[in-house]
């Protein structure tokens, strides 16, 4: 049969020709009318303080498990982006932005979930690691990186896949797996446990509904007319759902707790892989903002669709602003033989929003004092954390450090610490030069092989530190920057910071302080101090342990990082200051 399949309903199978672009039901100039269309916007509330959680031990066991699904199968059914896209693209809103809907997730790294070659890349590495578990590593994988072929297979009572998706013997549902985190994921997701840690990694519930027509959600009501016309159009029903605009809707895939593979025979808690939404909840954003409201901020009055769609405020823009212009970088220099479709320009865009994002609205950068202390310089360095969560947060692979340097009057070096190599290693930390050893966390700096690196380091069962999350069992360092209002002594161990930083007074709520002490010579009239906030989204260290493998996807994404390790590197803040001595 020409063709592919999209979706599963019941015992009917949806089959679409060609590239599975066109509208179902020979409608194809109405394909991907407004998921919601004009009404009343609802905002999310949360209430005082967070209730208690209980983390459950993590889903992953061998066999995986399958959670249980509803009798009847029949409105599980997902649908390309490109059905979306047809109404939710060309759209600009009271300022003359463009906020389409459409164009703007393609060029995300939610639609590149799937493929993305460092996550390709890691699922590898953990394979060669543990390859008695492979069935069970793929599904847990799939669930949040390929979530619509995942639902589909467990419908069918089997595992996730990953690598099956991928290349020429692509299988069945490979277009919908390739296709990411896309449209009809997060708008069929119900609100049943939102919060809950039933929730957590990965435990989103698609919304059951009528075979022919299953819900997807909005923020907007939806009048019968509008409502019709999308469902003859497209085949979905759009319903009243503000819980997409709550952040419990991210936590589902954005709060991942791992299980140990091989623990060292240790009876491990759940370990935590990323907690942003944890973090959040533990801070004073809670009360303030929600996940969508920093990374889908809302546009100018727009309108929802480009068919039928009144101009309308409270439009999530969804651009999905995050931390990754490396990889948005990556996807575009490398399209061809990673299958990137998005247009080369919209990725470079995306990048650059990133960019400016991270460099605006993450962090600050302050030089509070500088003073001499006899014969020696003392610059007192503080930085903030503007987030909502610690930073960095999520994958461990990231850090942020600072790079200082101090020169004389003639423009020649006196000190640095944290210079950035081009083969993206950290003069002077511990960890790039050493897979085994790690920088600890500095209250005061006097040497150049000395640089404060906010990160998280952890370990196996044998305490030796480690890349393999499928390894983890504890943090042997976190002094990642903790978000306004973060109470430490509160903190559960989940968000915890851990190692020296736990200890540290002037680590607290907000940000860090930290002093340099630089031994200056006879003969400087007036210095120069120079301090950047860097940030790398795959650190070093995350990047060369794949060099231990020998695998096509591993081999692979090694030859990117070299390739480009001197451009992996954002200036989150930065500040400068001179100083003359007496």
């Amino acid at each position: 049969m020409a063709g592919r399949r999209l979706a599963m309903r019941g015992n009917r199978e949806i089959w679409t020709s060609g590239s599975a672009l066109a509208a179902k039901r020979g409608k194809a100039w109405l394909a991907g009318l407004a998921l919601w269309l004009p009404g009343v916007c609802l905002a999310a509330a949360y209430p005082s303080s967070p209730p208690p959680l209980s983390i459950p031990s993590p889903p992953l066991s061998i066999p995986s498990p399958y959670p249980p699904q509803p009798a009847d199968h029949a409105a599980f059914a997902f649908a390309g982006s490109a059905q979306c896209i047809a109404c939710h693209s060309g759209l600009a809103d009271a300022e003359g932005a463009d906020v389409s809907i459409g164009h703007a997730w393609q060029a995300t790294m939610m639609a590149h979930s799937a493929k993305d070659p460092y996550w390709q890349a890691s699922v590898r590495r953990e394979l060669l690691d543990h390859p008695g578990h492979q069935a069970a590593i793929e599904d847990v994988c799939a669930t949040c990186h390929m979530p619509m072929a995942r639902v589909l297979a467990q419908a069918r009572g089997e595992a996730g896949q990953v690598f099956a998706h991928l290349g020429d013997g692509a299988g069945q549902d490979a277009e919908l797996a390739l296709e990411g985190v896309s449209c009809t994921v997060c708008h069929q997701i119900a609100d049943d446990n939102f919060g809950e840690p039933s929730s957590f990694d990965g435990g989103f519930r698609i919304a059951v509904g009528s075979a022919a027509e299953p819900p997807v959600f909005g923020p907007f009501d939806i009048d019968d007319g509008r409502r019709r016309i999308m469902q003859s159009a497209s085949g979905f029903s759009p319903e009243t759902g503000i819980h997409v605009q709550q952040s419990e809707l991210c936590a589902t895939c954005h709060t991942l707790f791992t299980e140990a593979l091989d623990g060292a025979g240790g009876n491990w808690e759940p370990f935590p892989e990323q907690t942003p939404y944890l973090e959040w909840r533990h801070s004073s954003y809670y009360q303030q903002k929600s996940c969508q409201d920093c990374h889908m901020p809302e546009a100018a009055p727009a309108p929802i669709a480009s068919v039928l769609g009144d101009t309308r405020e409270g439009l999530s823009q969804h651009a999905f602003r995050g931390g990754n212009a490396f990889m948005l970088r990556l996807l575009d220099r490398y399209r061809d033989a990673l299958g990137v479709t998005a247009p080369s320009a919209a990725l470079q865009r995306a990048a650059a929003a990133t960019e400016d994002h991270l460099c605006n609205e993450t962090a600050r950068l302050d030089i509070a004092a500088i003073s001499l202390e006899g014969s020696d310089l003392l610059v007192d360095l503080r930085v903030r954390n503007l987030a909502g969560h610690k930073l960095p947060t999520a994958y461990p692979s990231r850090r942020a450090w600072l790079h200082l340097q101090v020169a004389d009057q003639r423009g020649a070096t006196l000190f640095e610490s944290g210079a950035l190599g081009p083969d993206g290693a950290i003069a002077g930390n511990d960890n790039d030069a050493d897979p085994l050893a790690f920088e600890p966390h500095h209250q005061e700096i006097s040497s150049p092989e000395q640089v404060q690196i906010y990160e998280p380091i952890i370990a196996d069962g044998r305490g030796q530190v480690t890349t393999g999350l499928l390894r983890a069992v504890r943090y042997l360092k976190d002094n990642r920057l903790l978000p306004a209002g973060f109470d430490k002594s509160s903190a559960e161990r989940t968000v915890a910071a851990q190692g020296a930083a736990a200890d540290d007074e002037d680590f607290r709520d907000g940000g860090d302080a930290i002093r340099y002490r630089i031994a200056l010579d006879d003969g400087v009239a007036f210095v120069t101090v120079s301090a950047r906030l860097l940030f790398q989204s795959i650190g070093f260290r995350w990047a060369r342990n794949l060099d231990a493998y020998d695998s096509f996807e591993t081999d692979r994404f090694a030859g990117y990082y070299r390739a480009n390790a001197a451009q992996s590197a954002v200036a989150l803040a930065q500040a400068q200051r001179r100083y003359g001595l007496p």
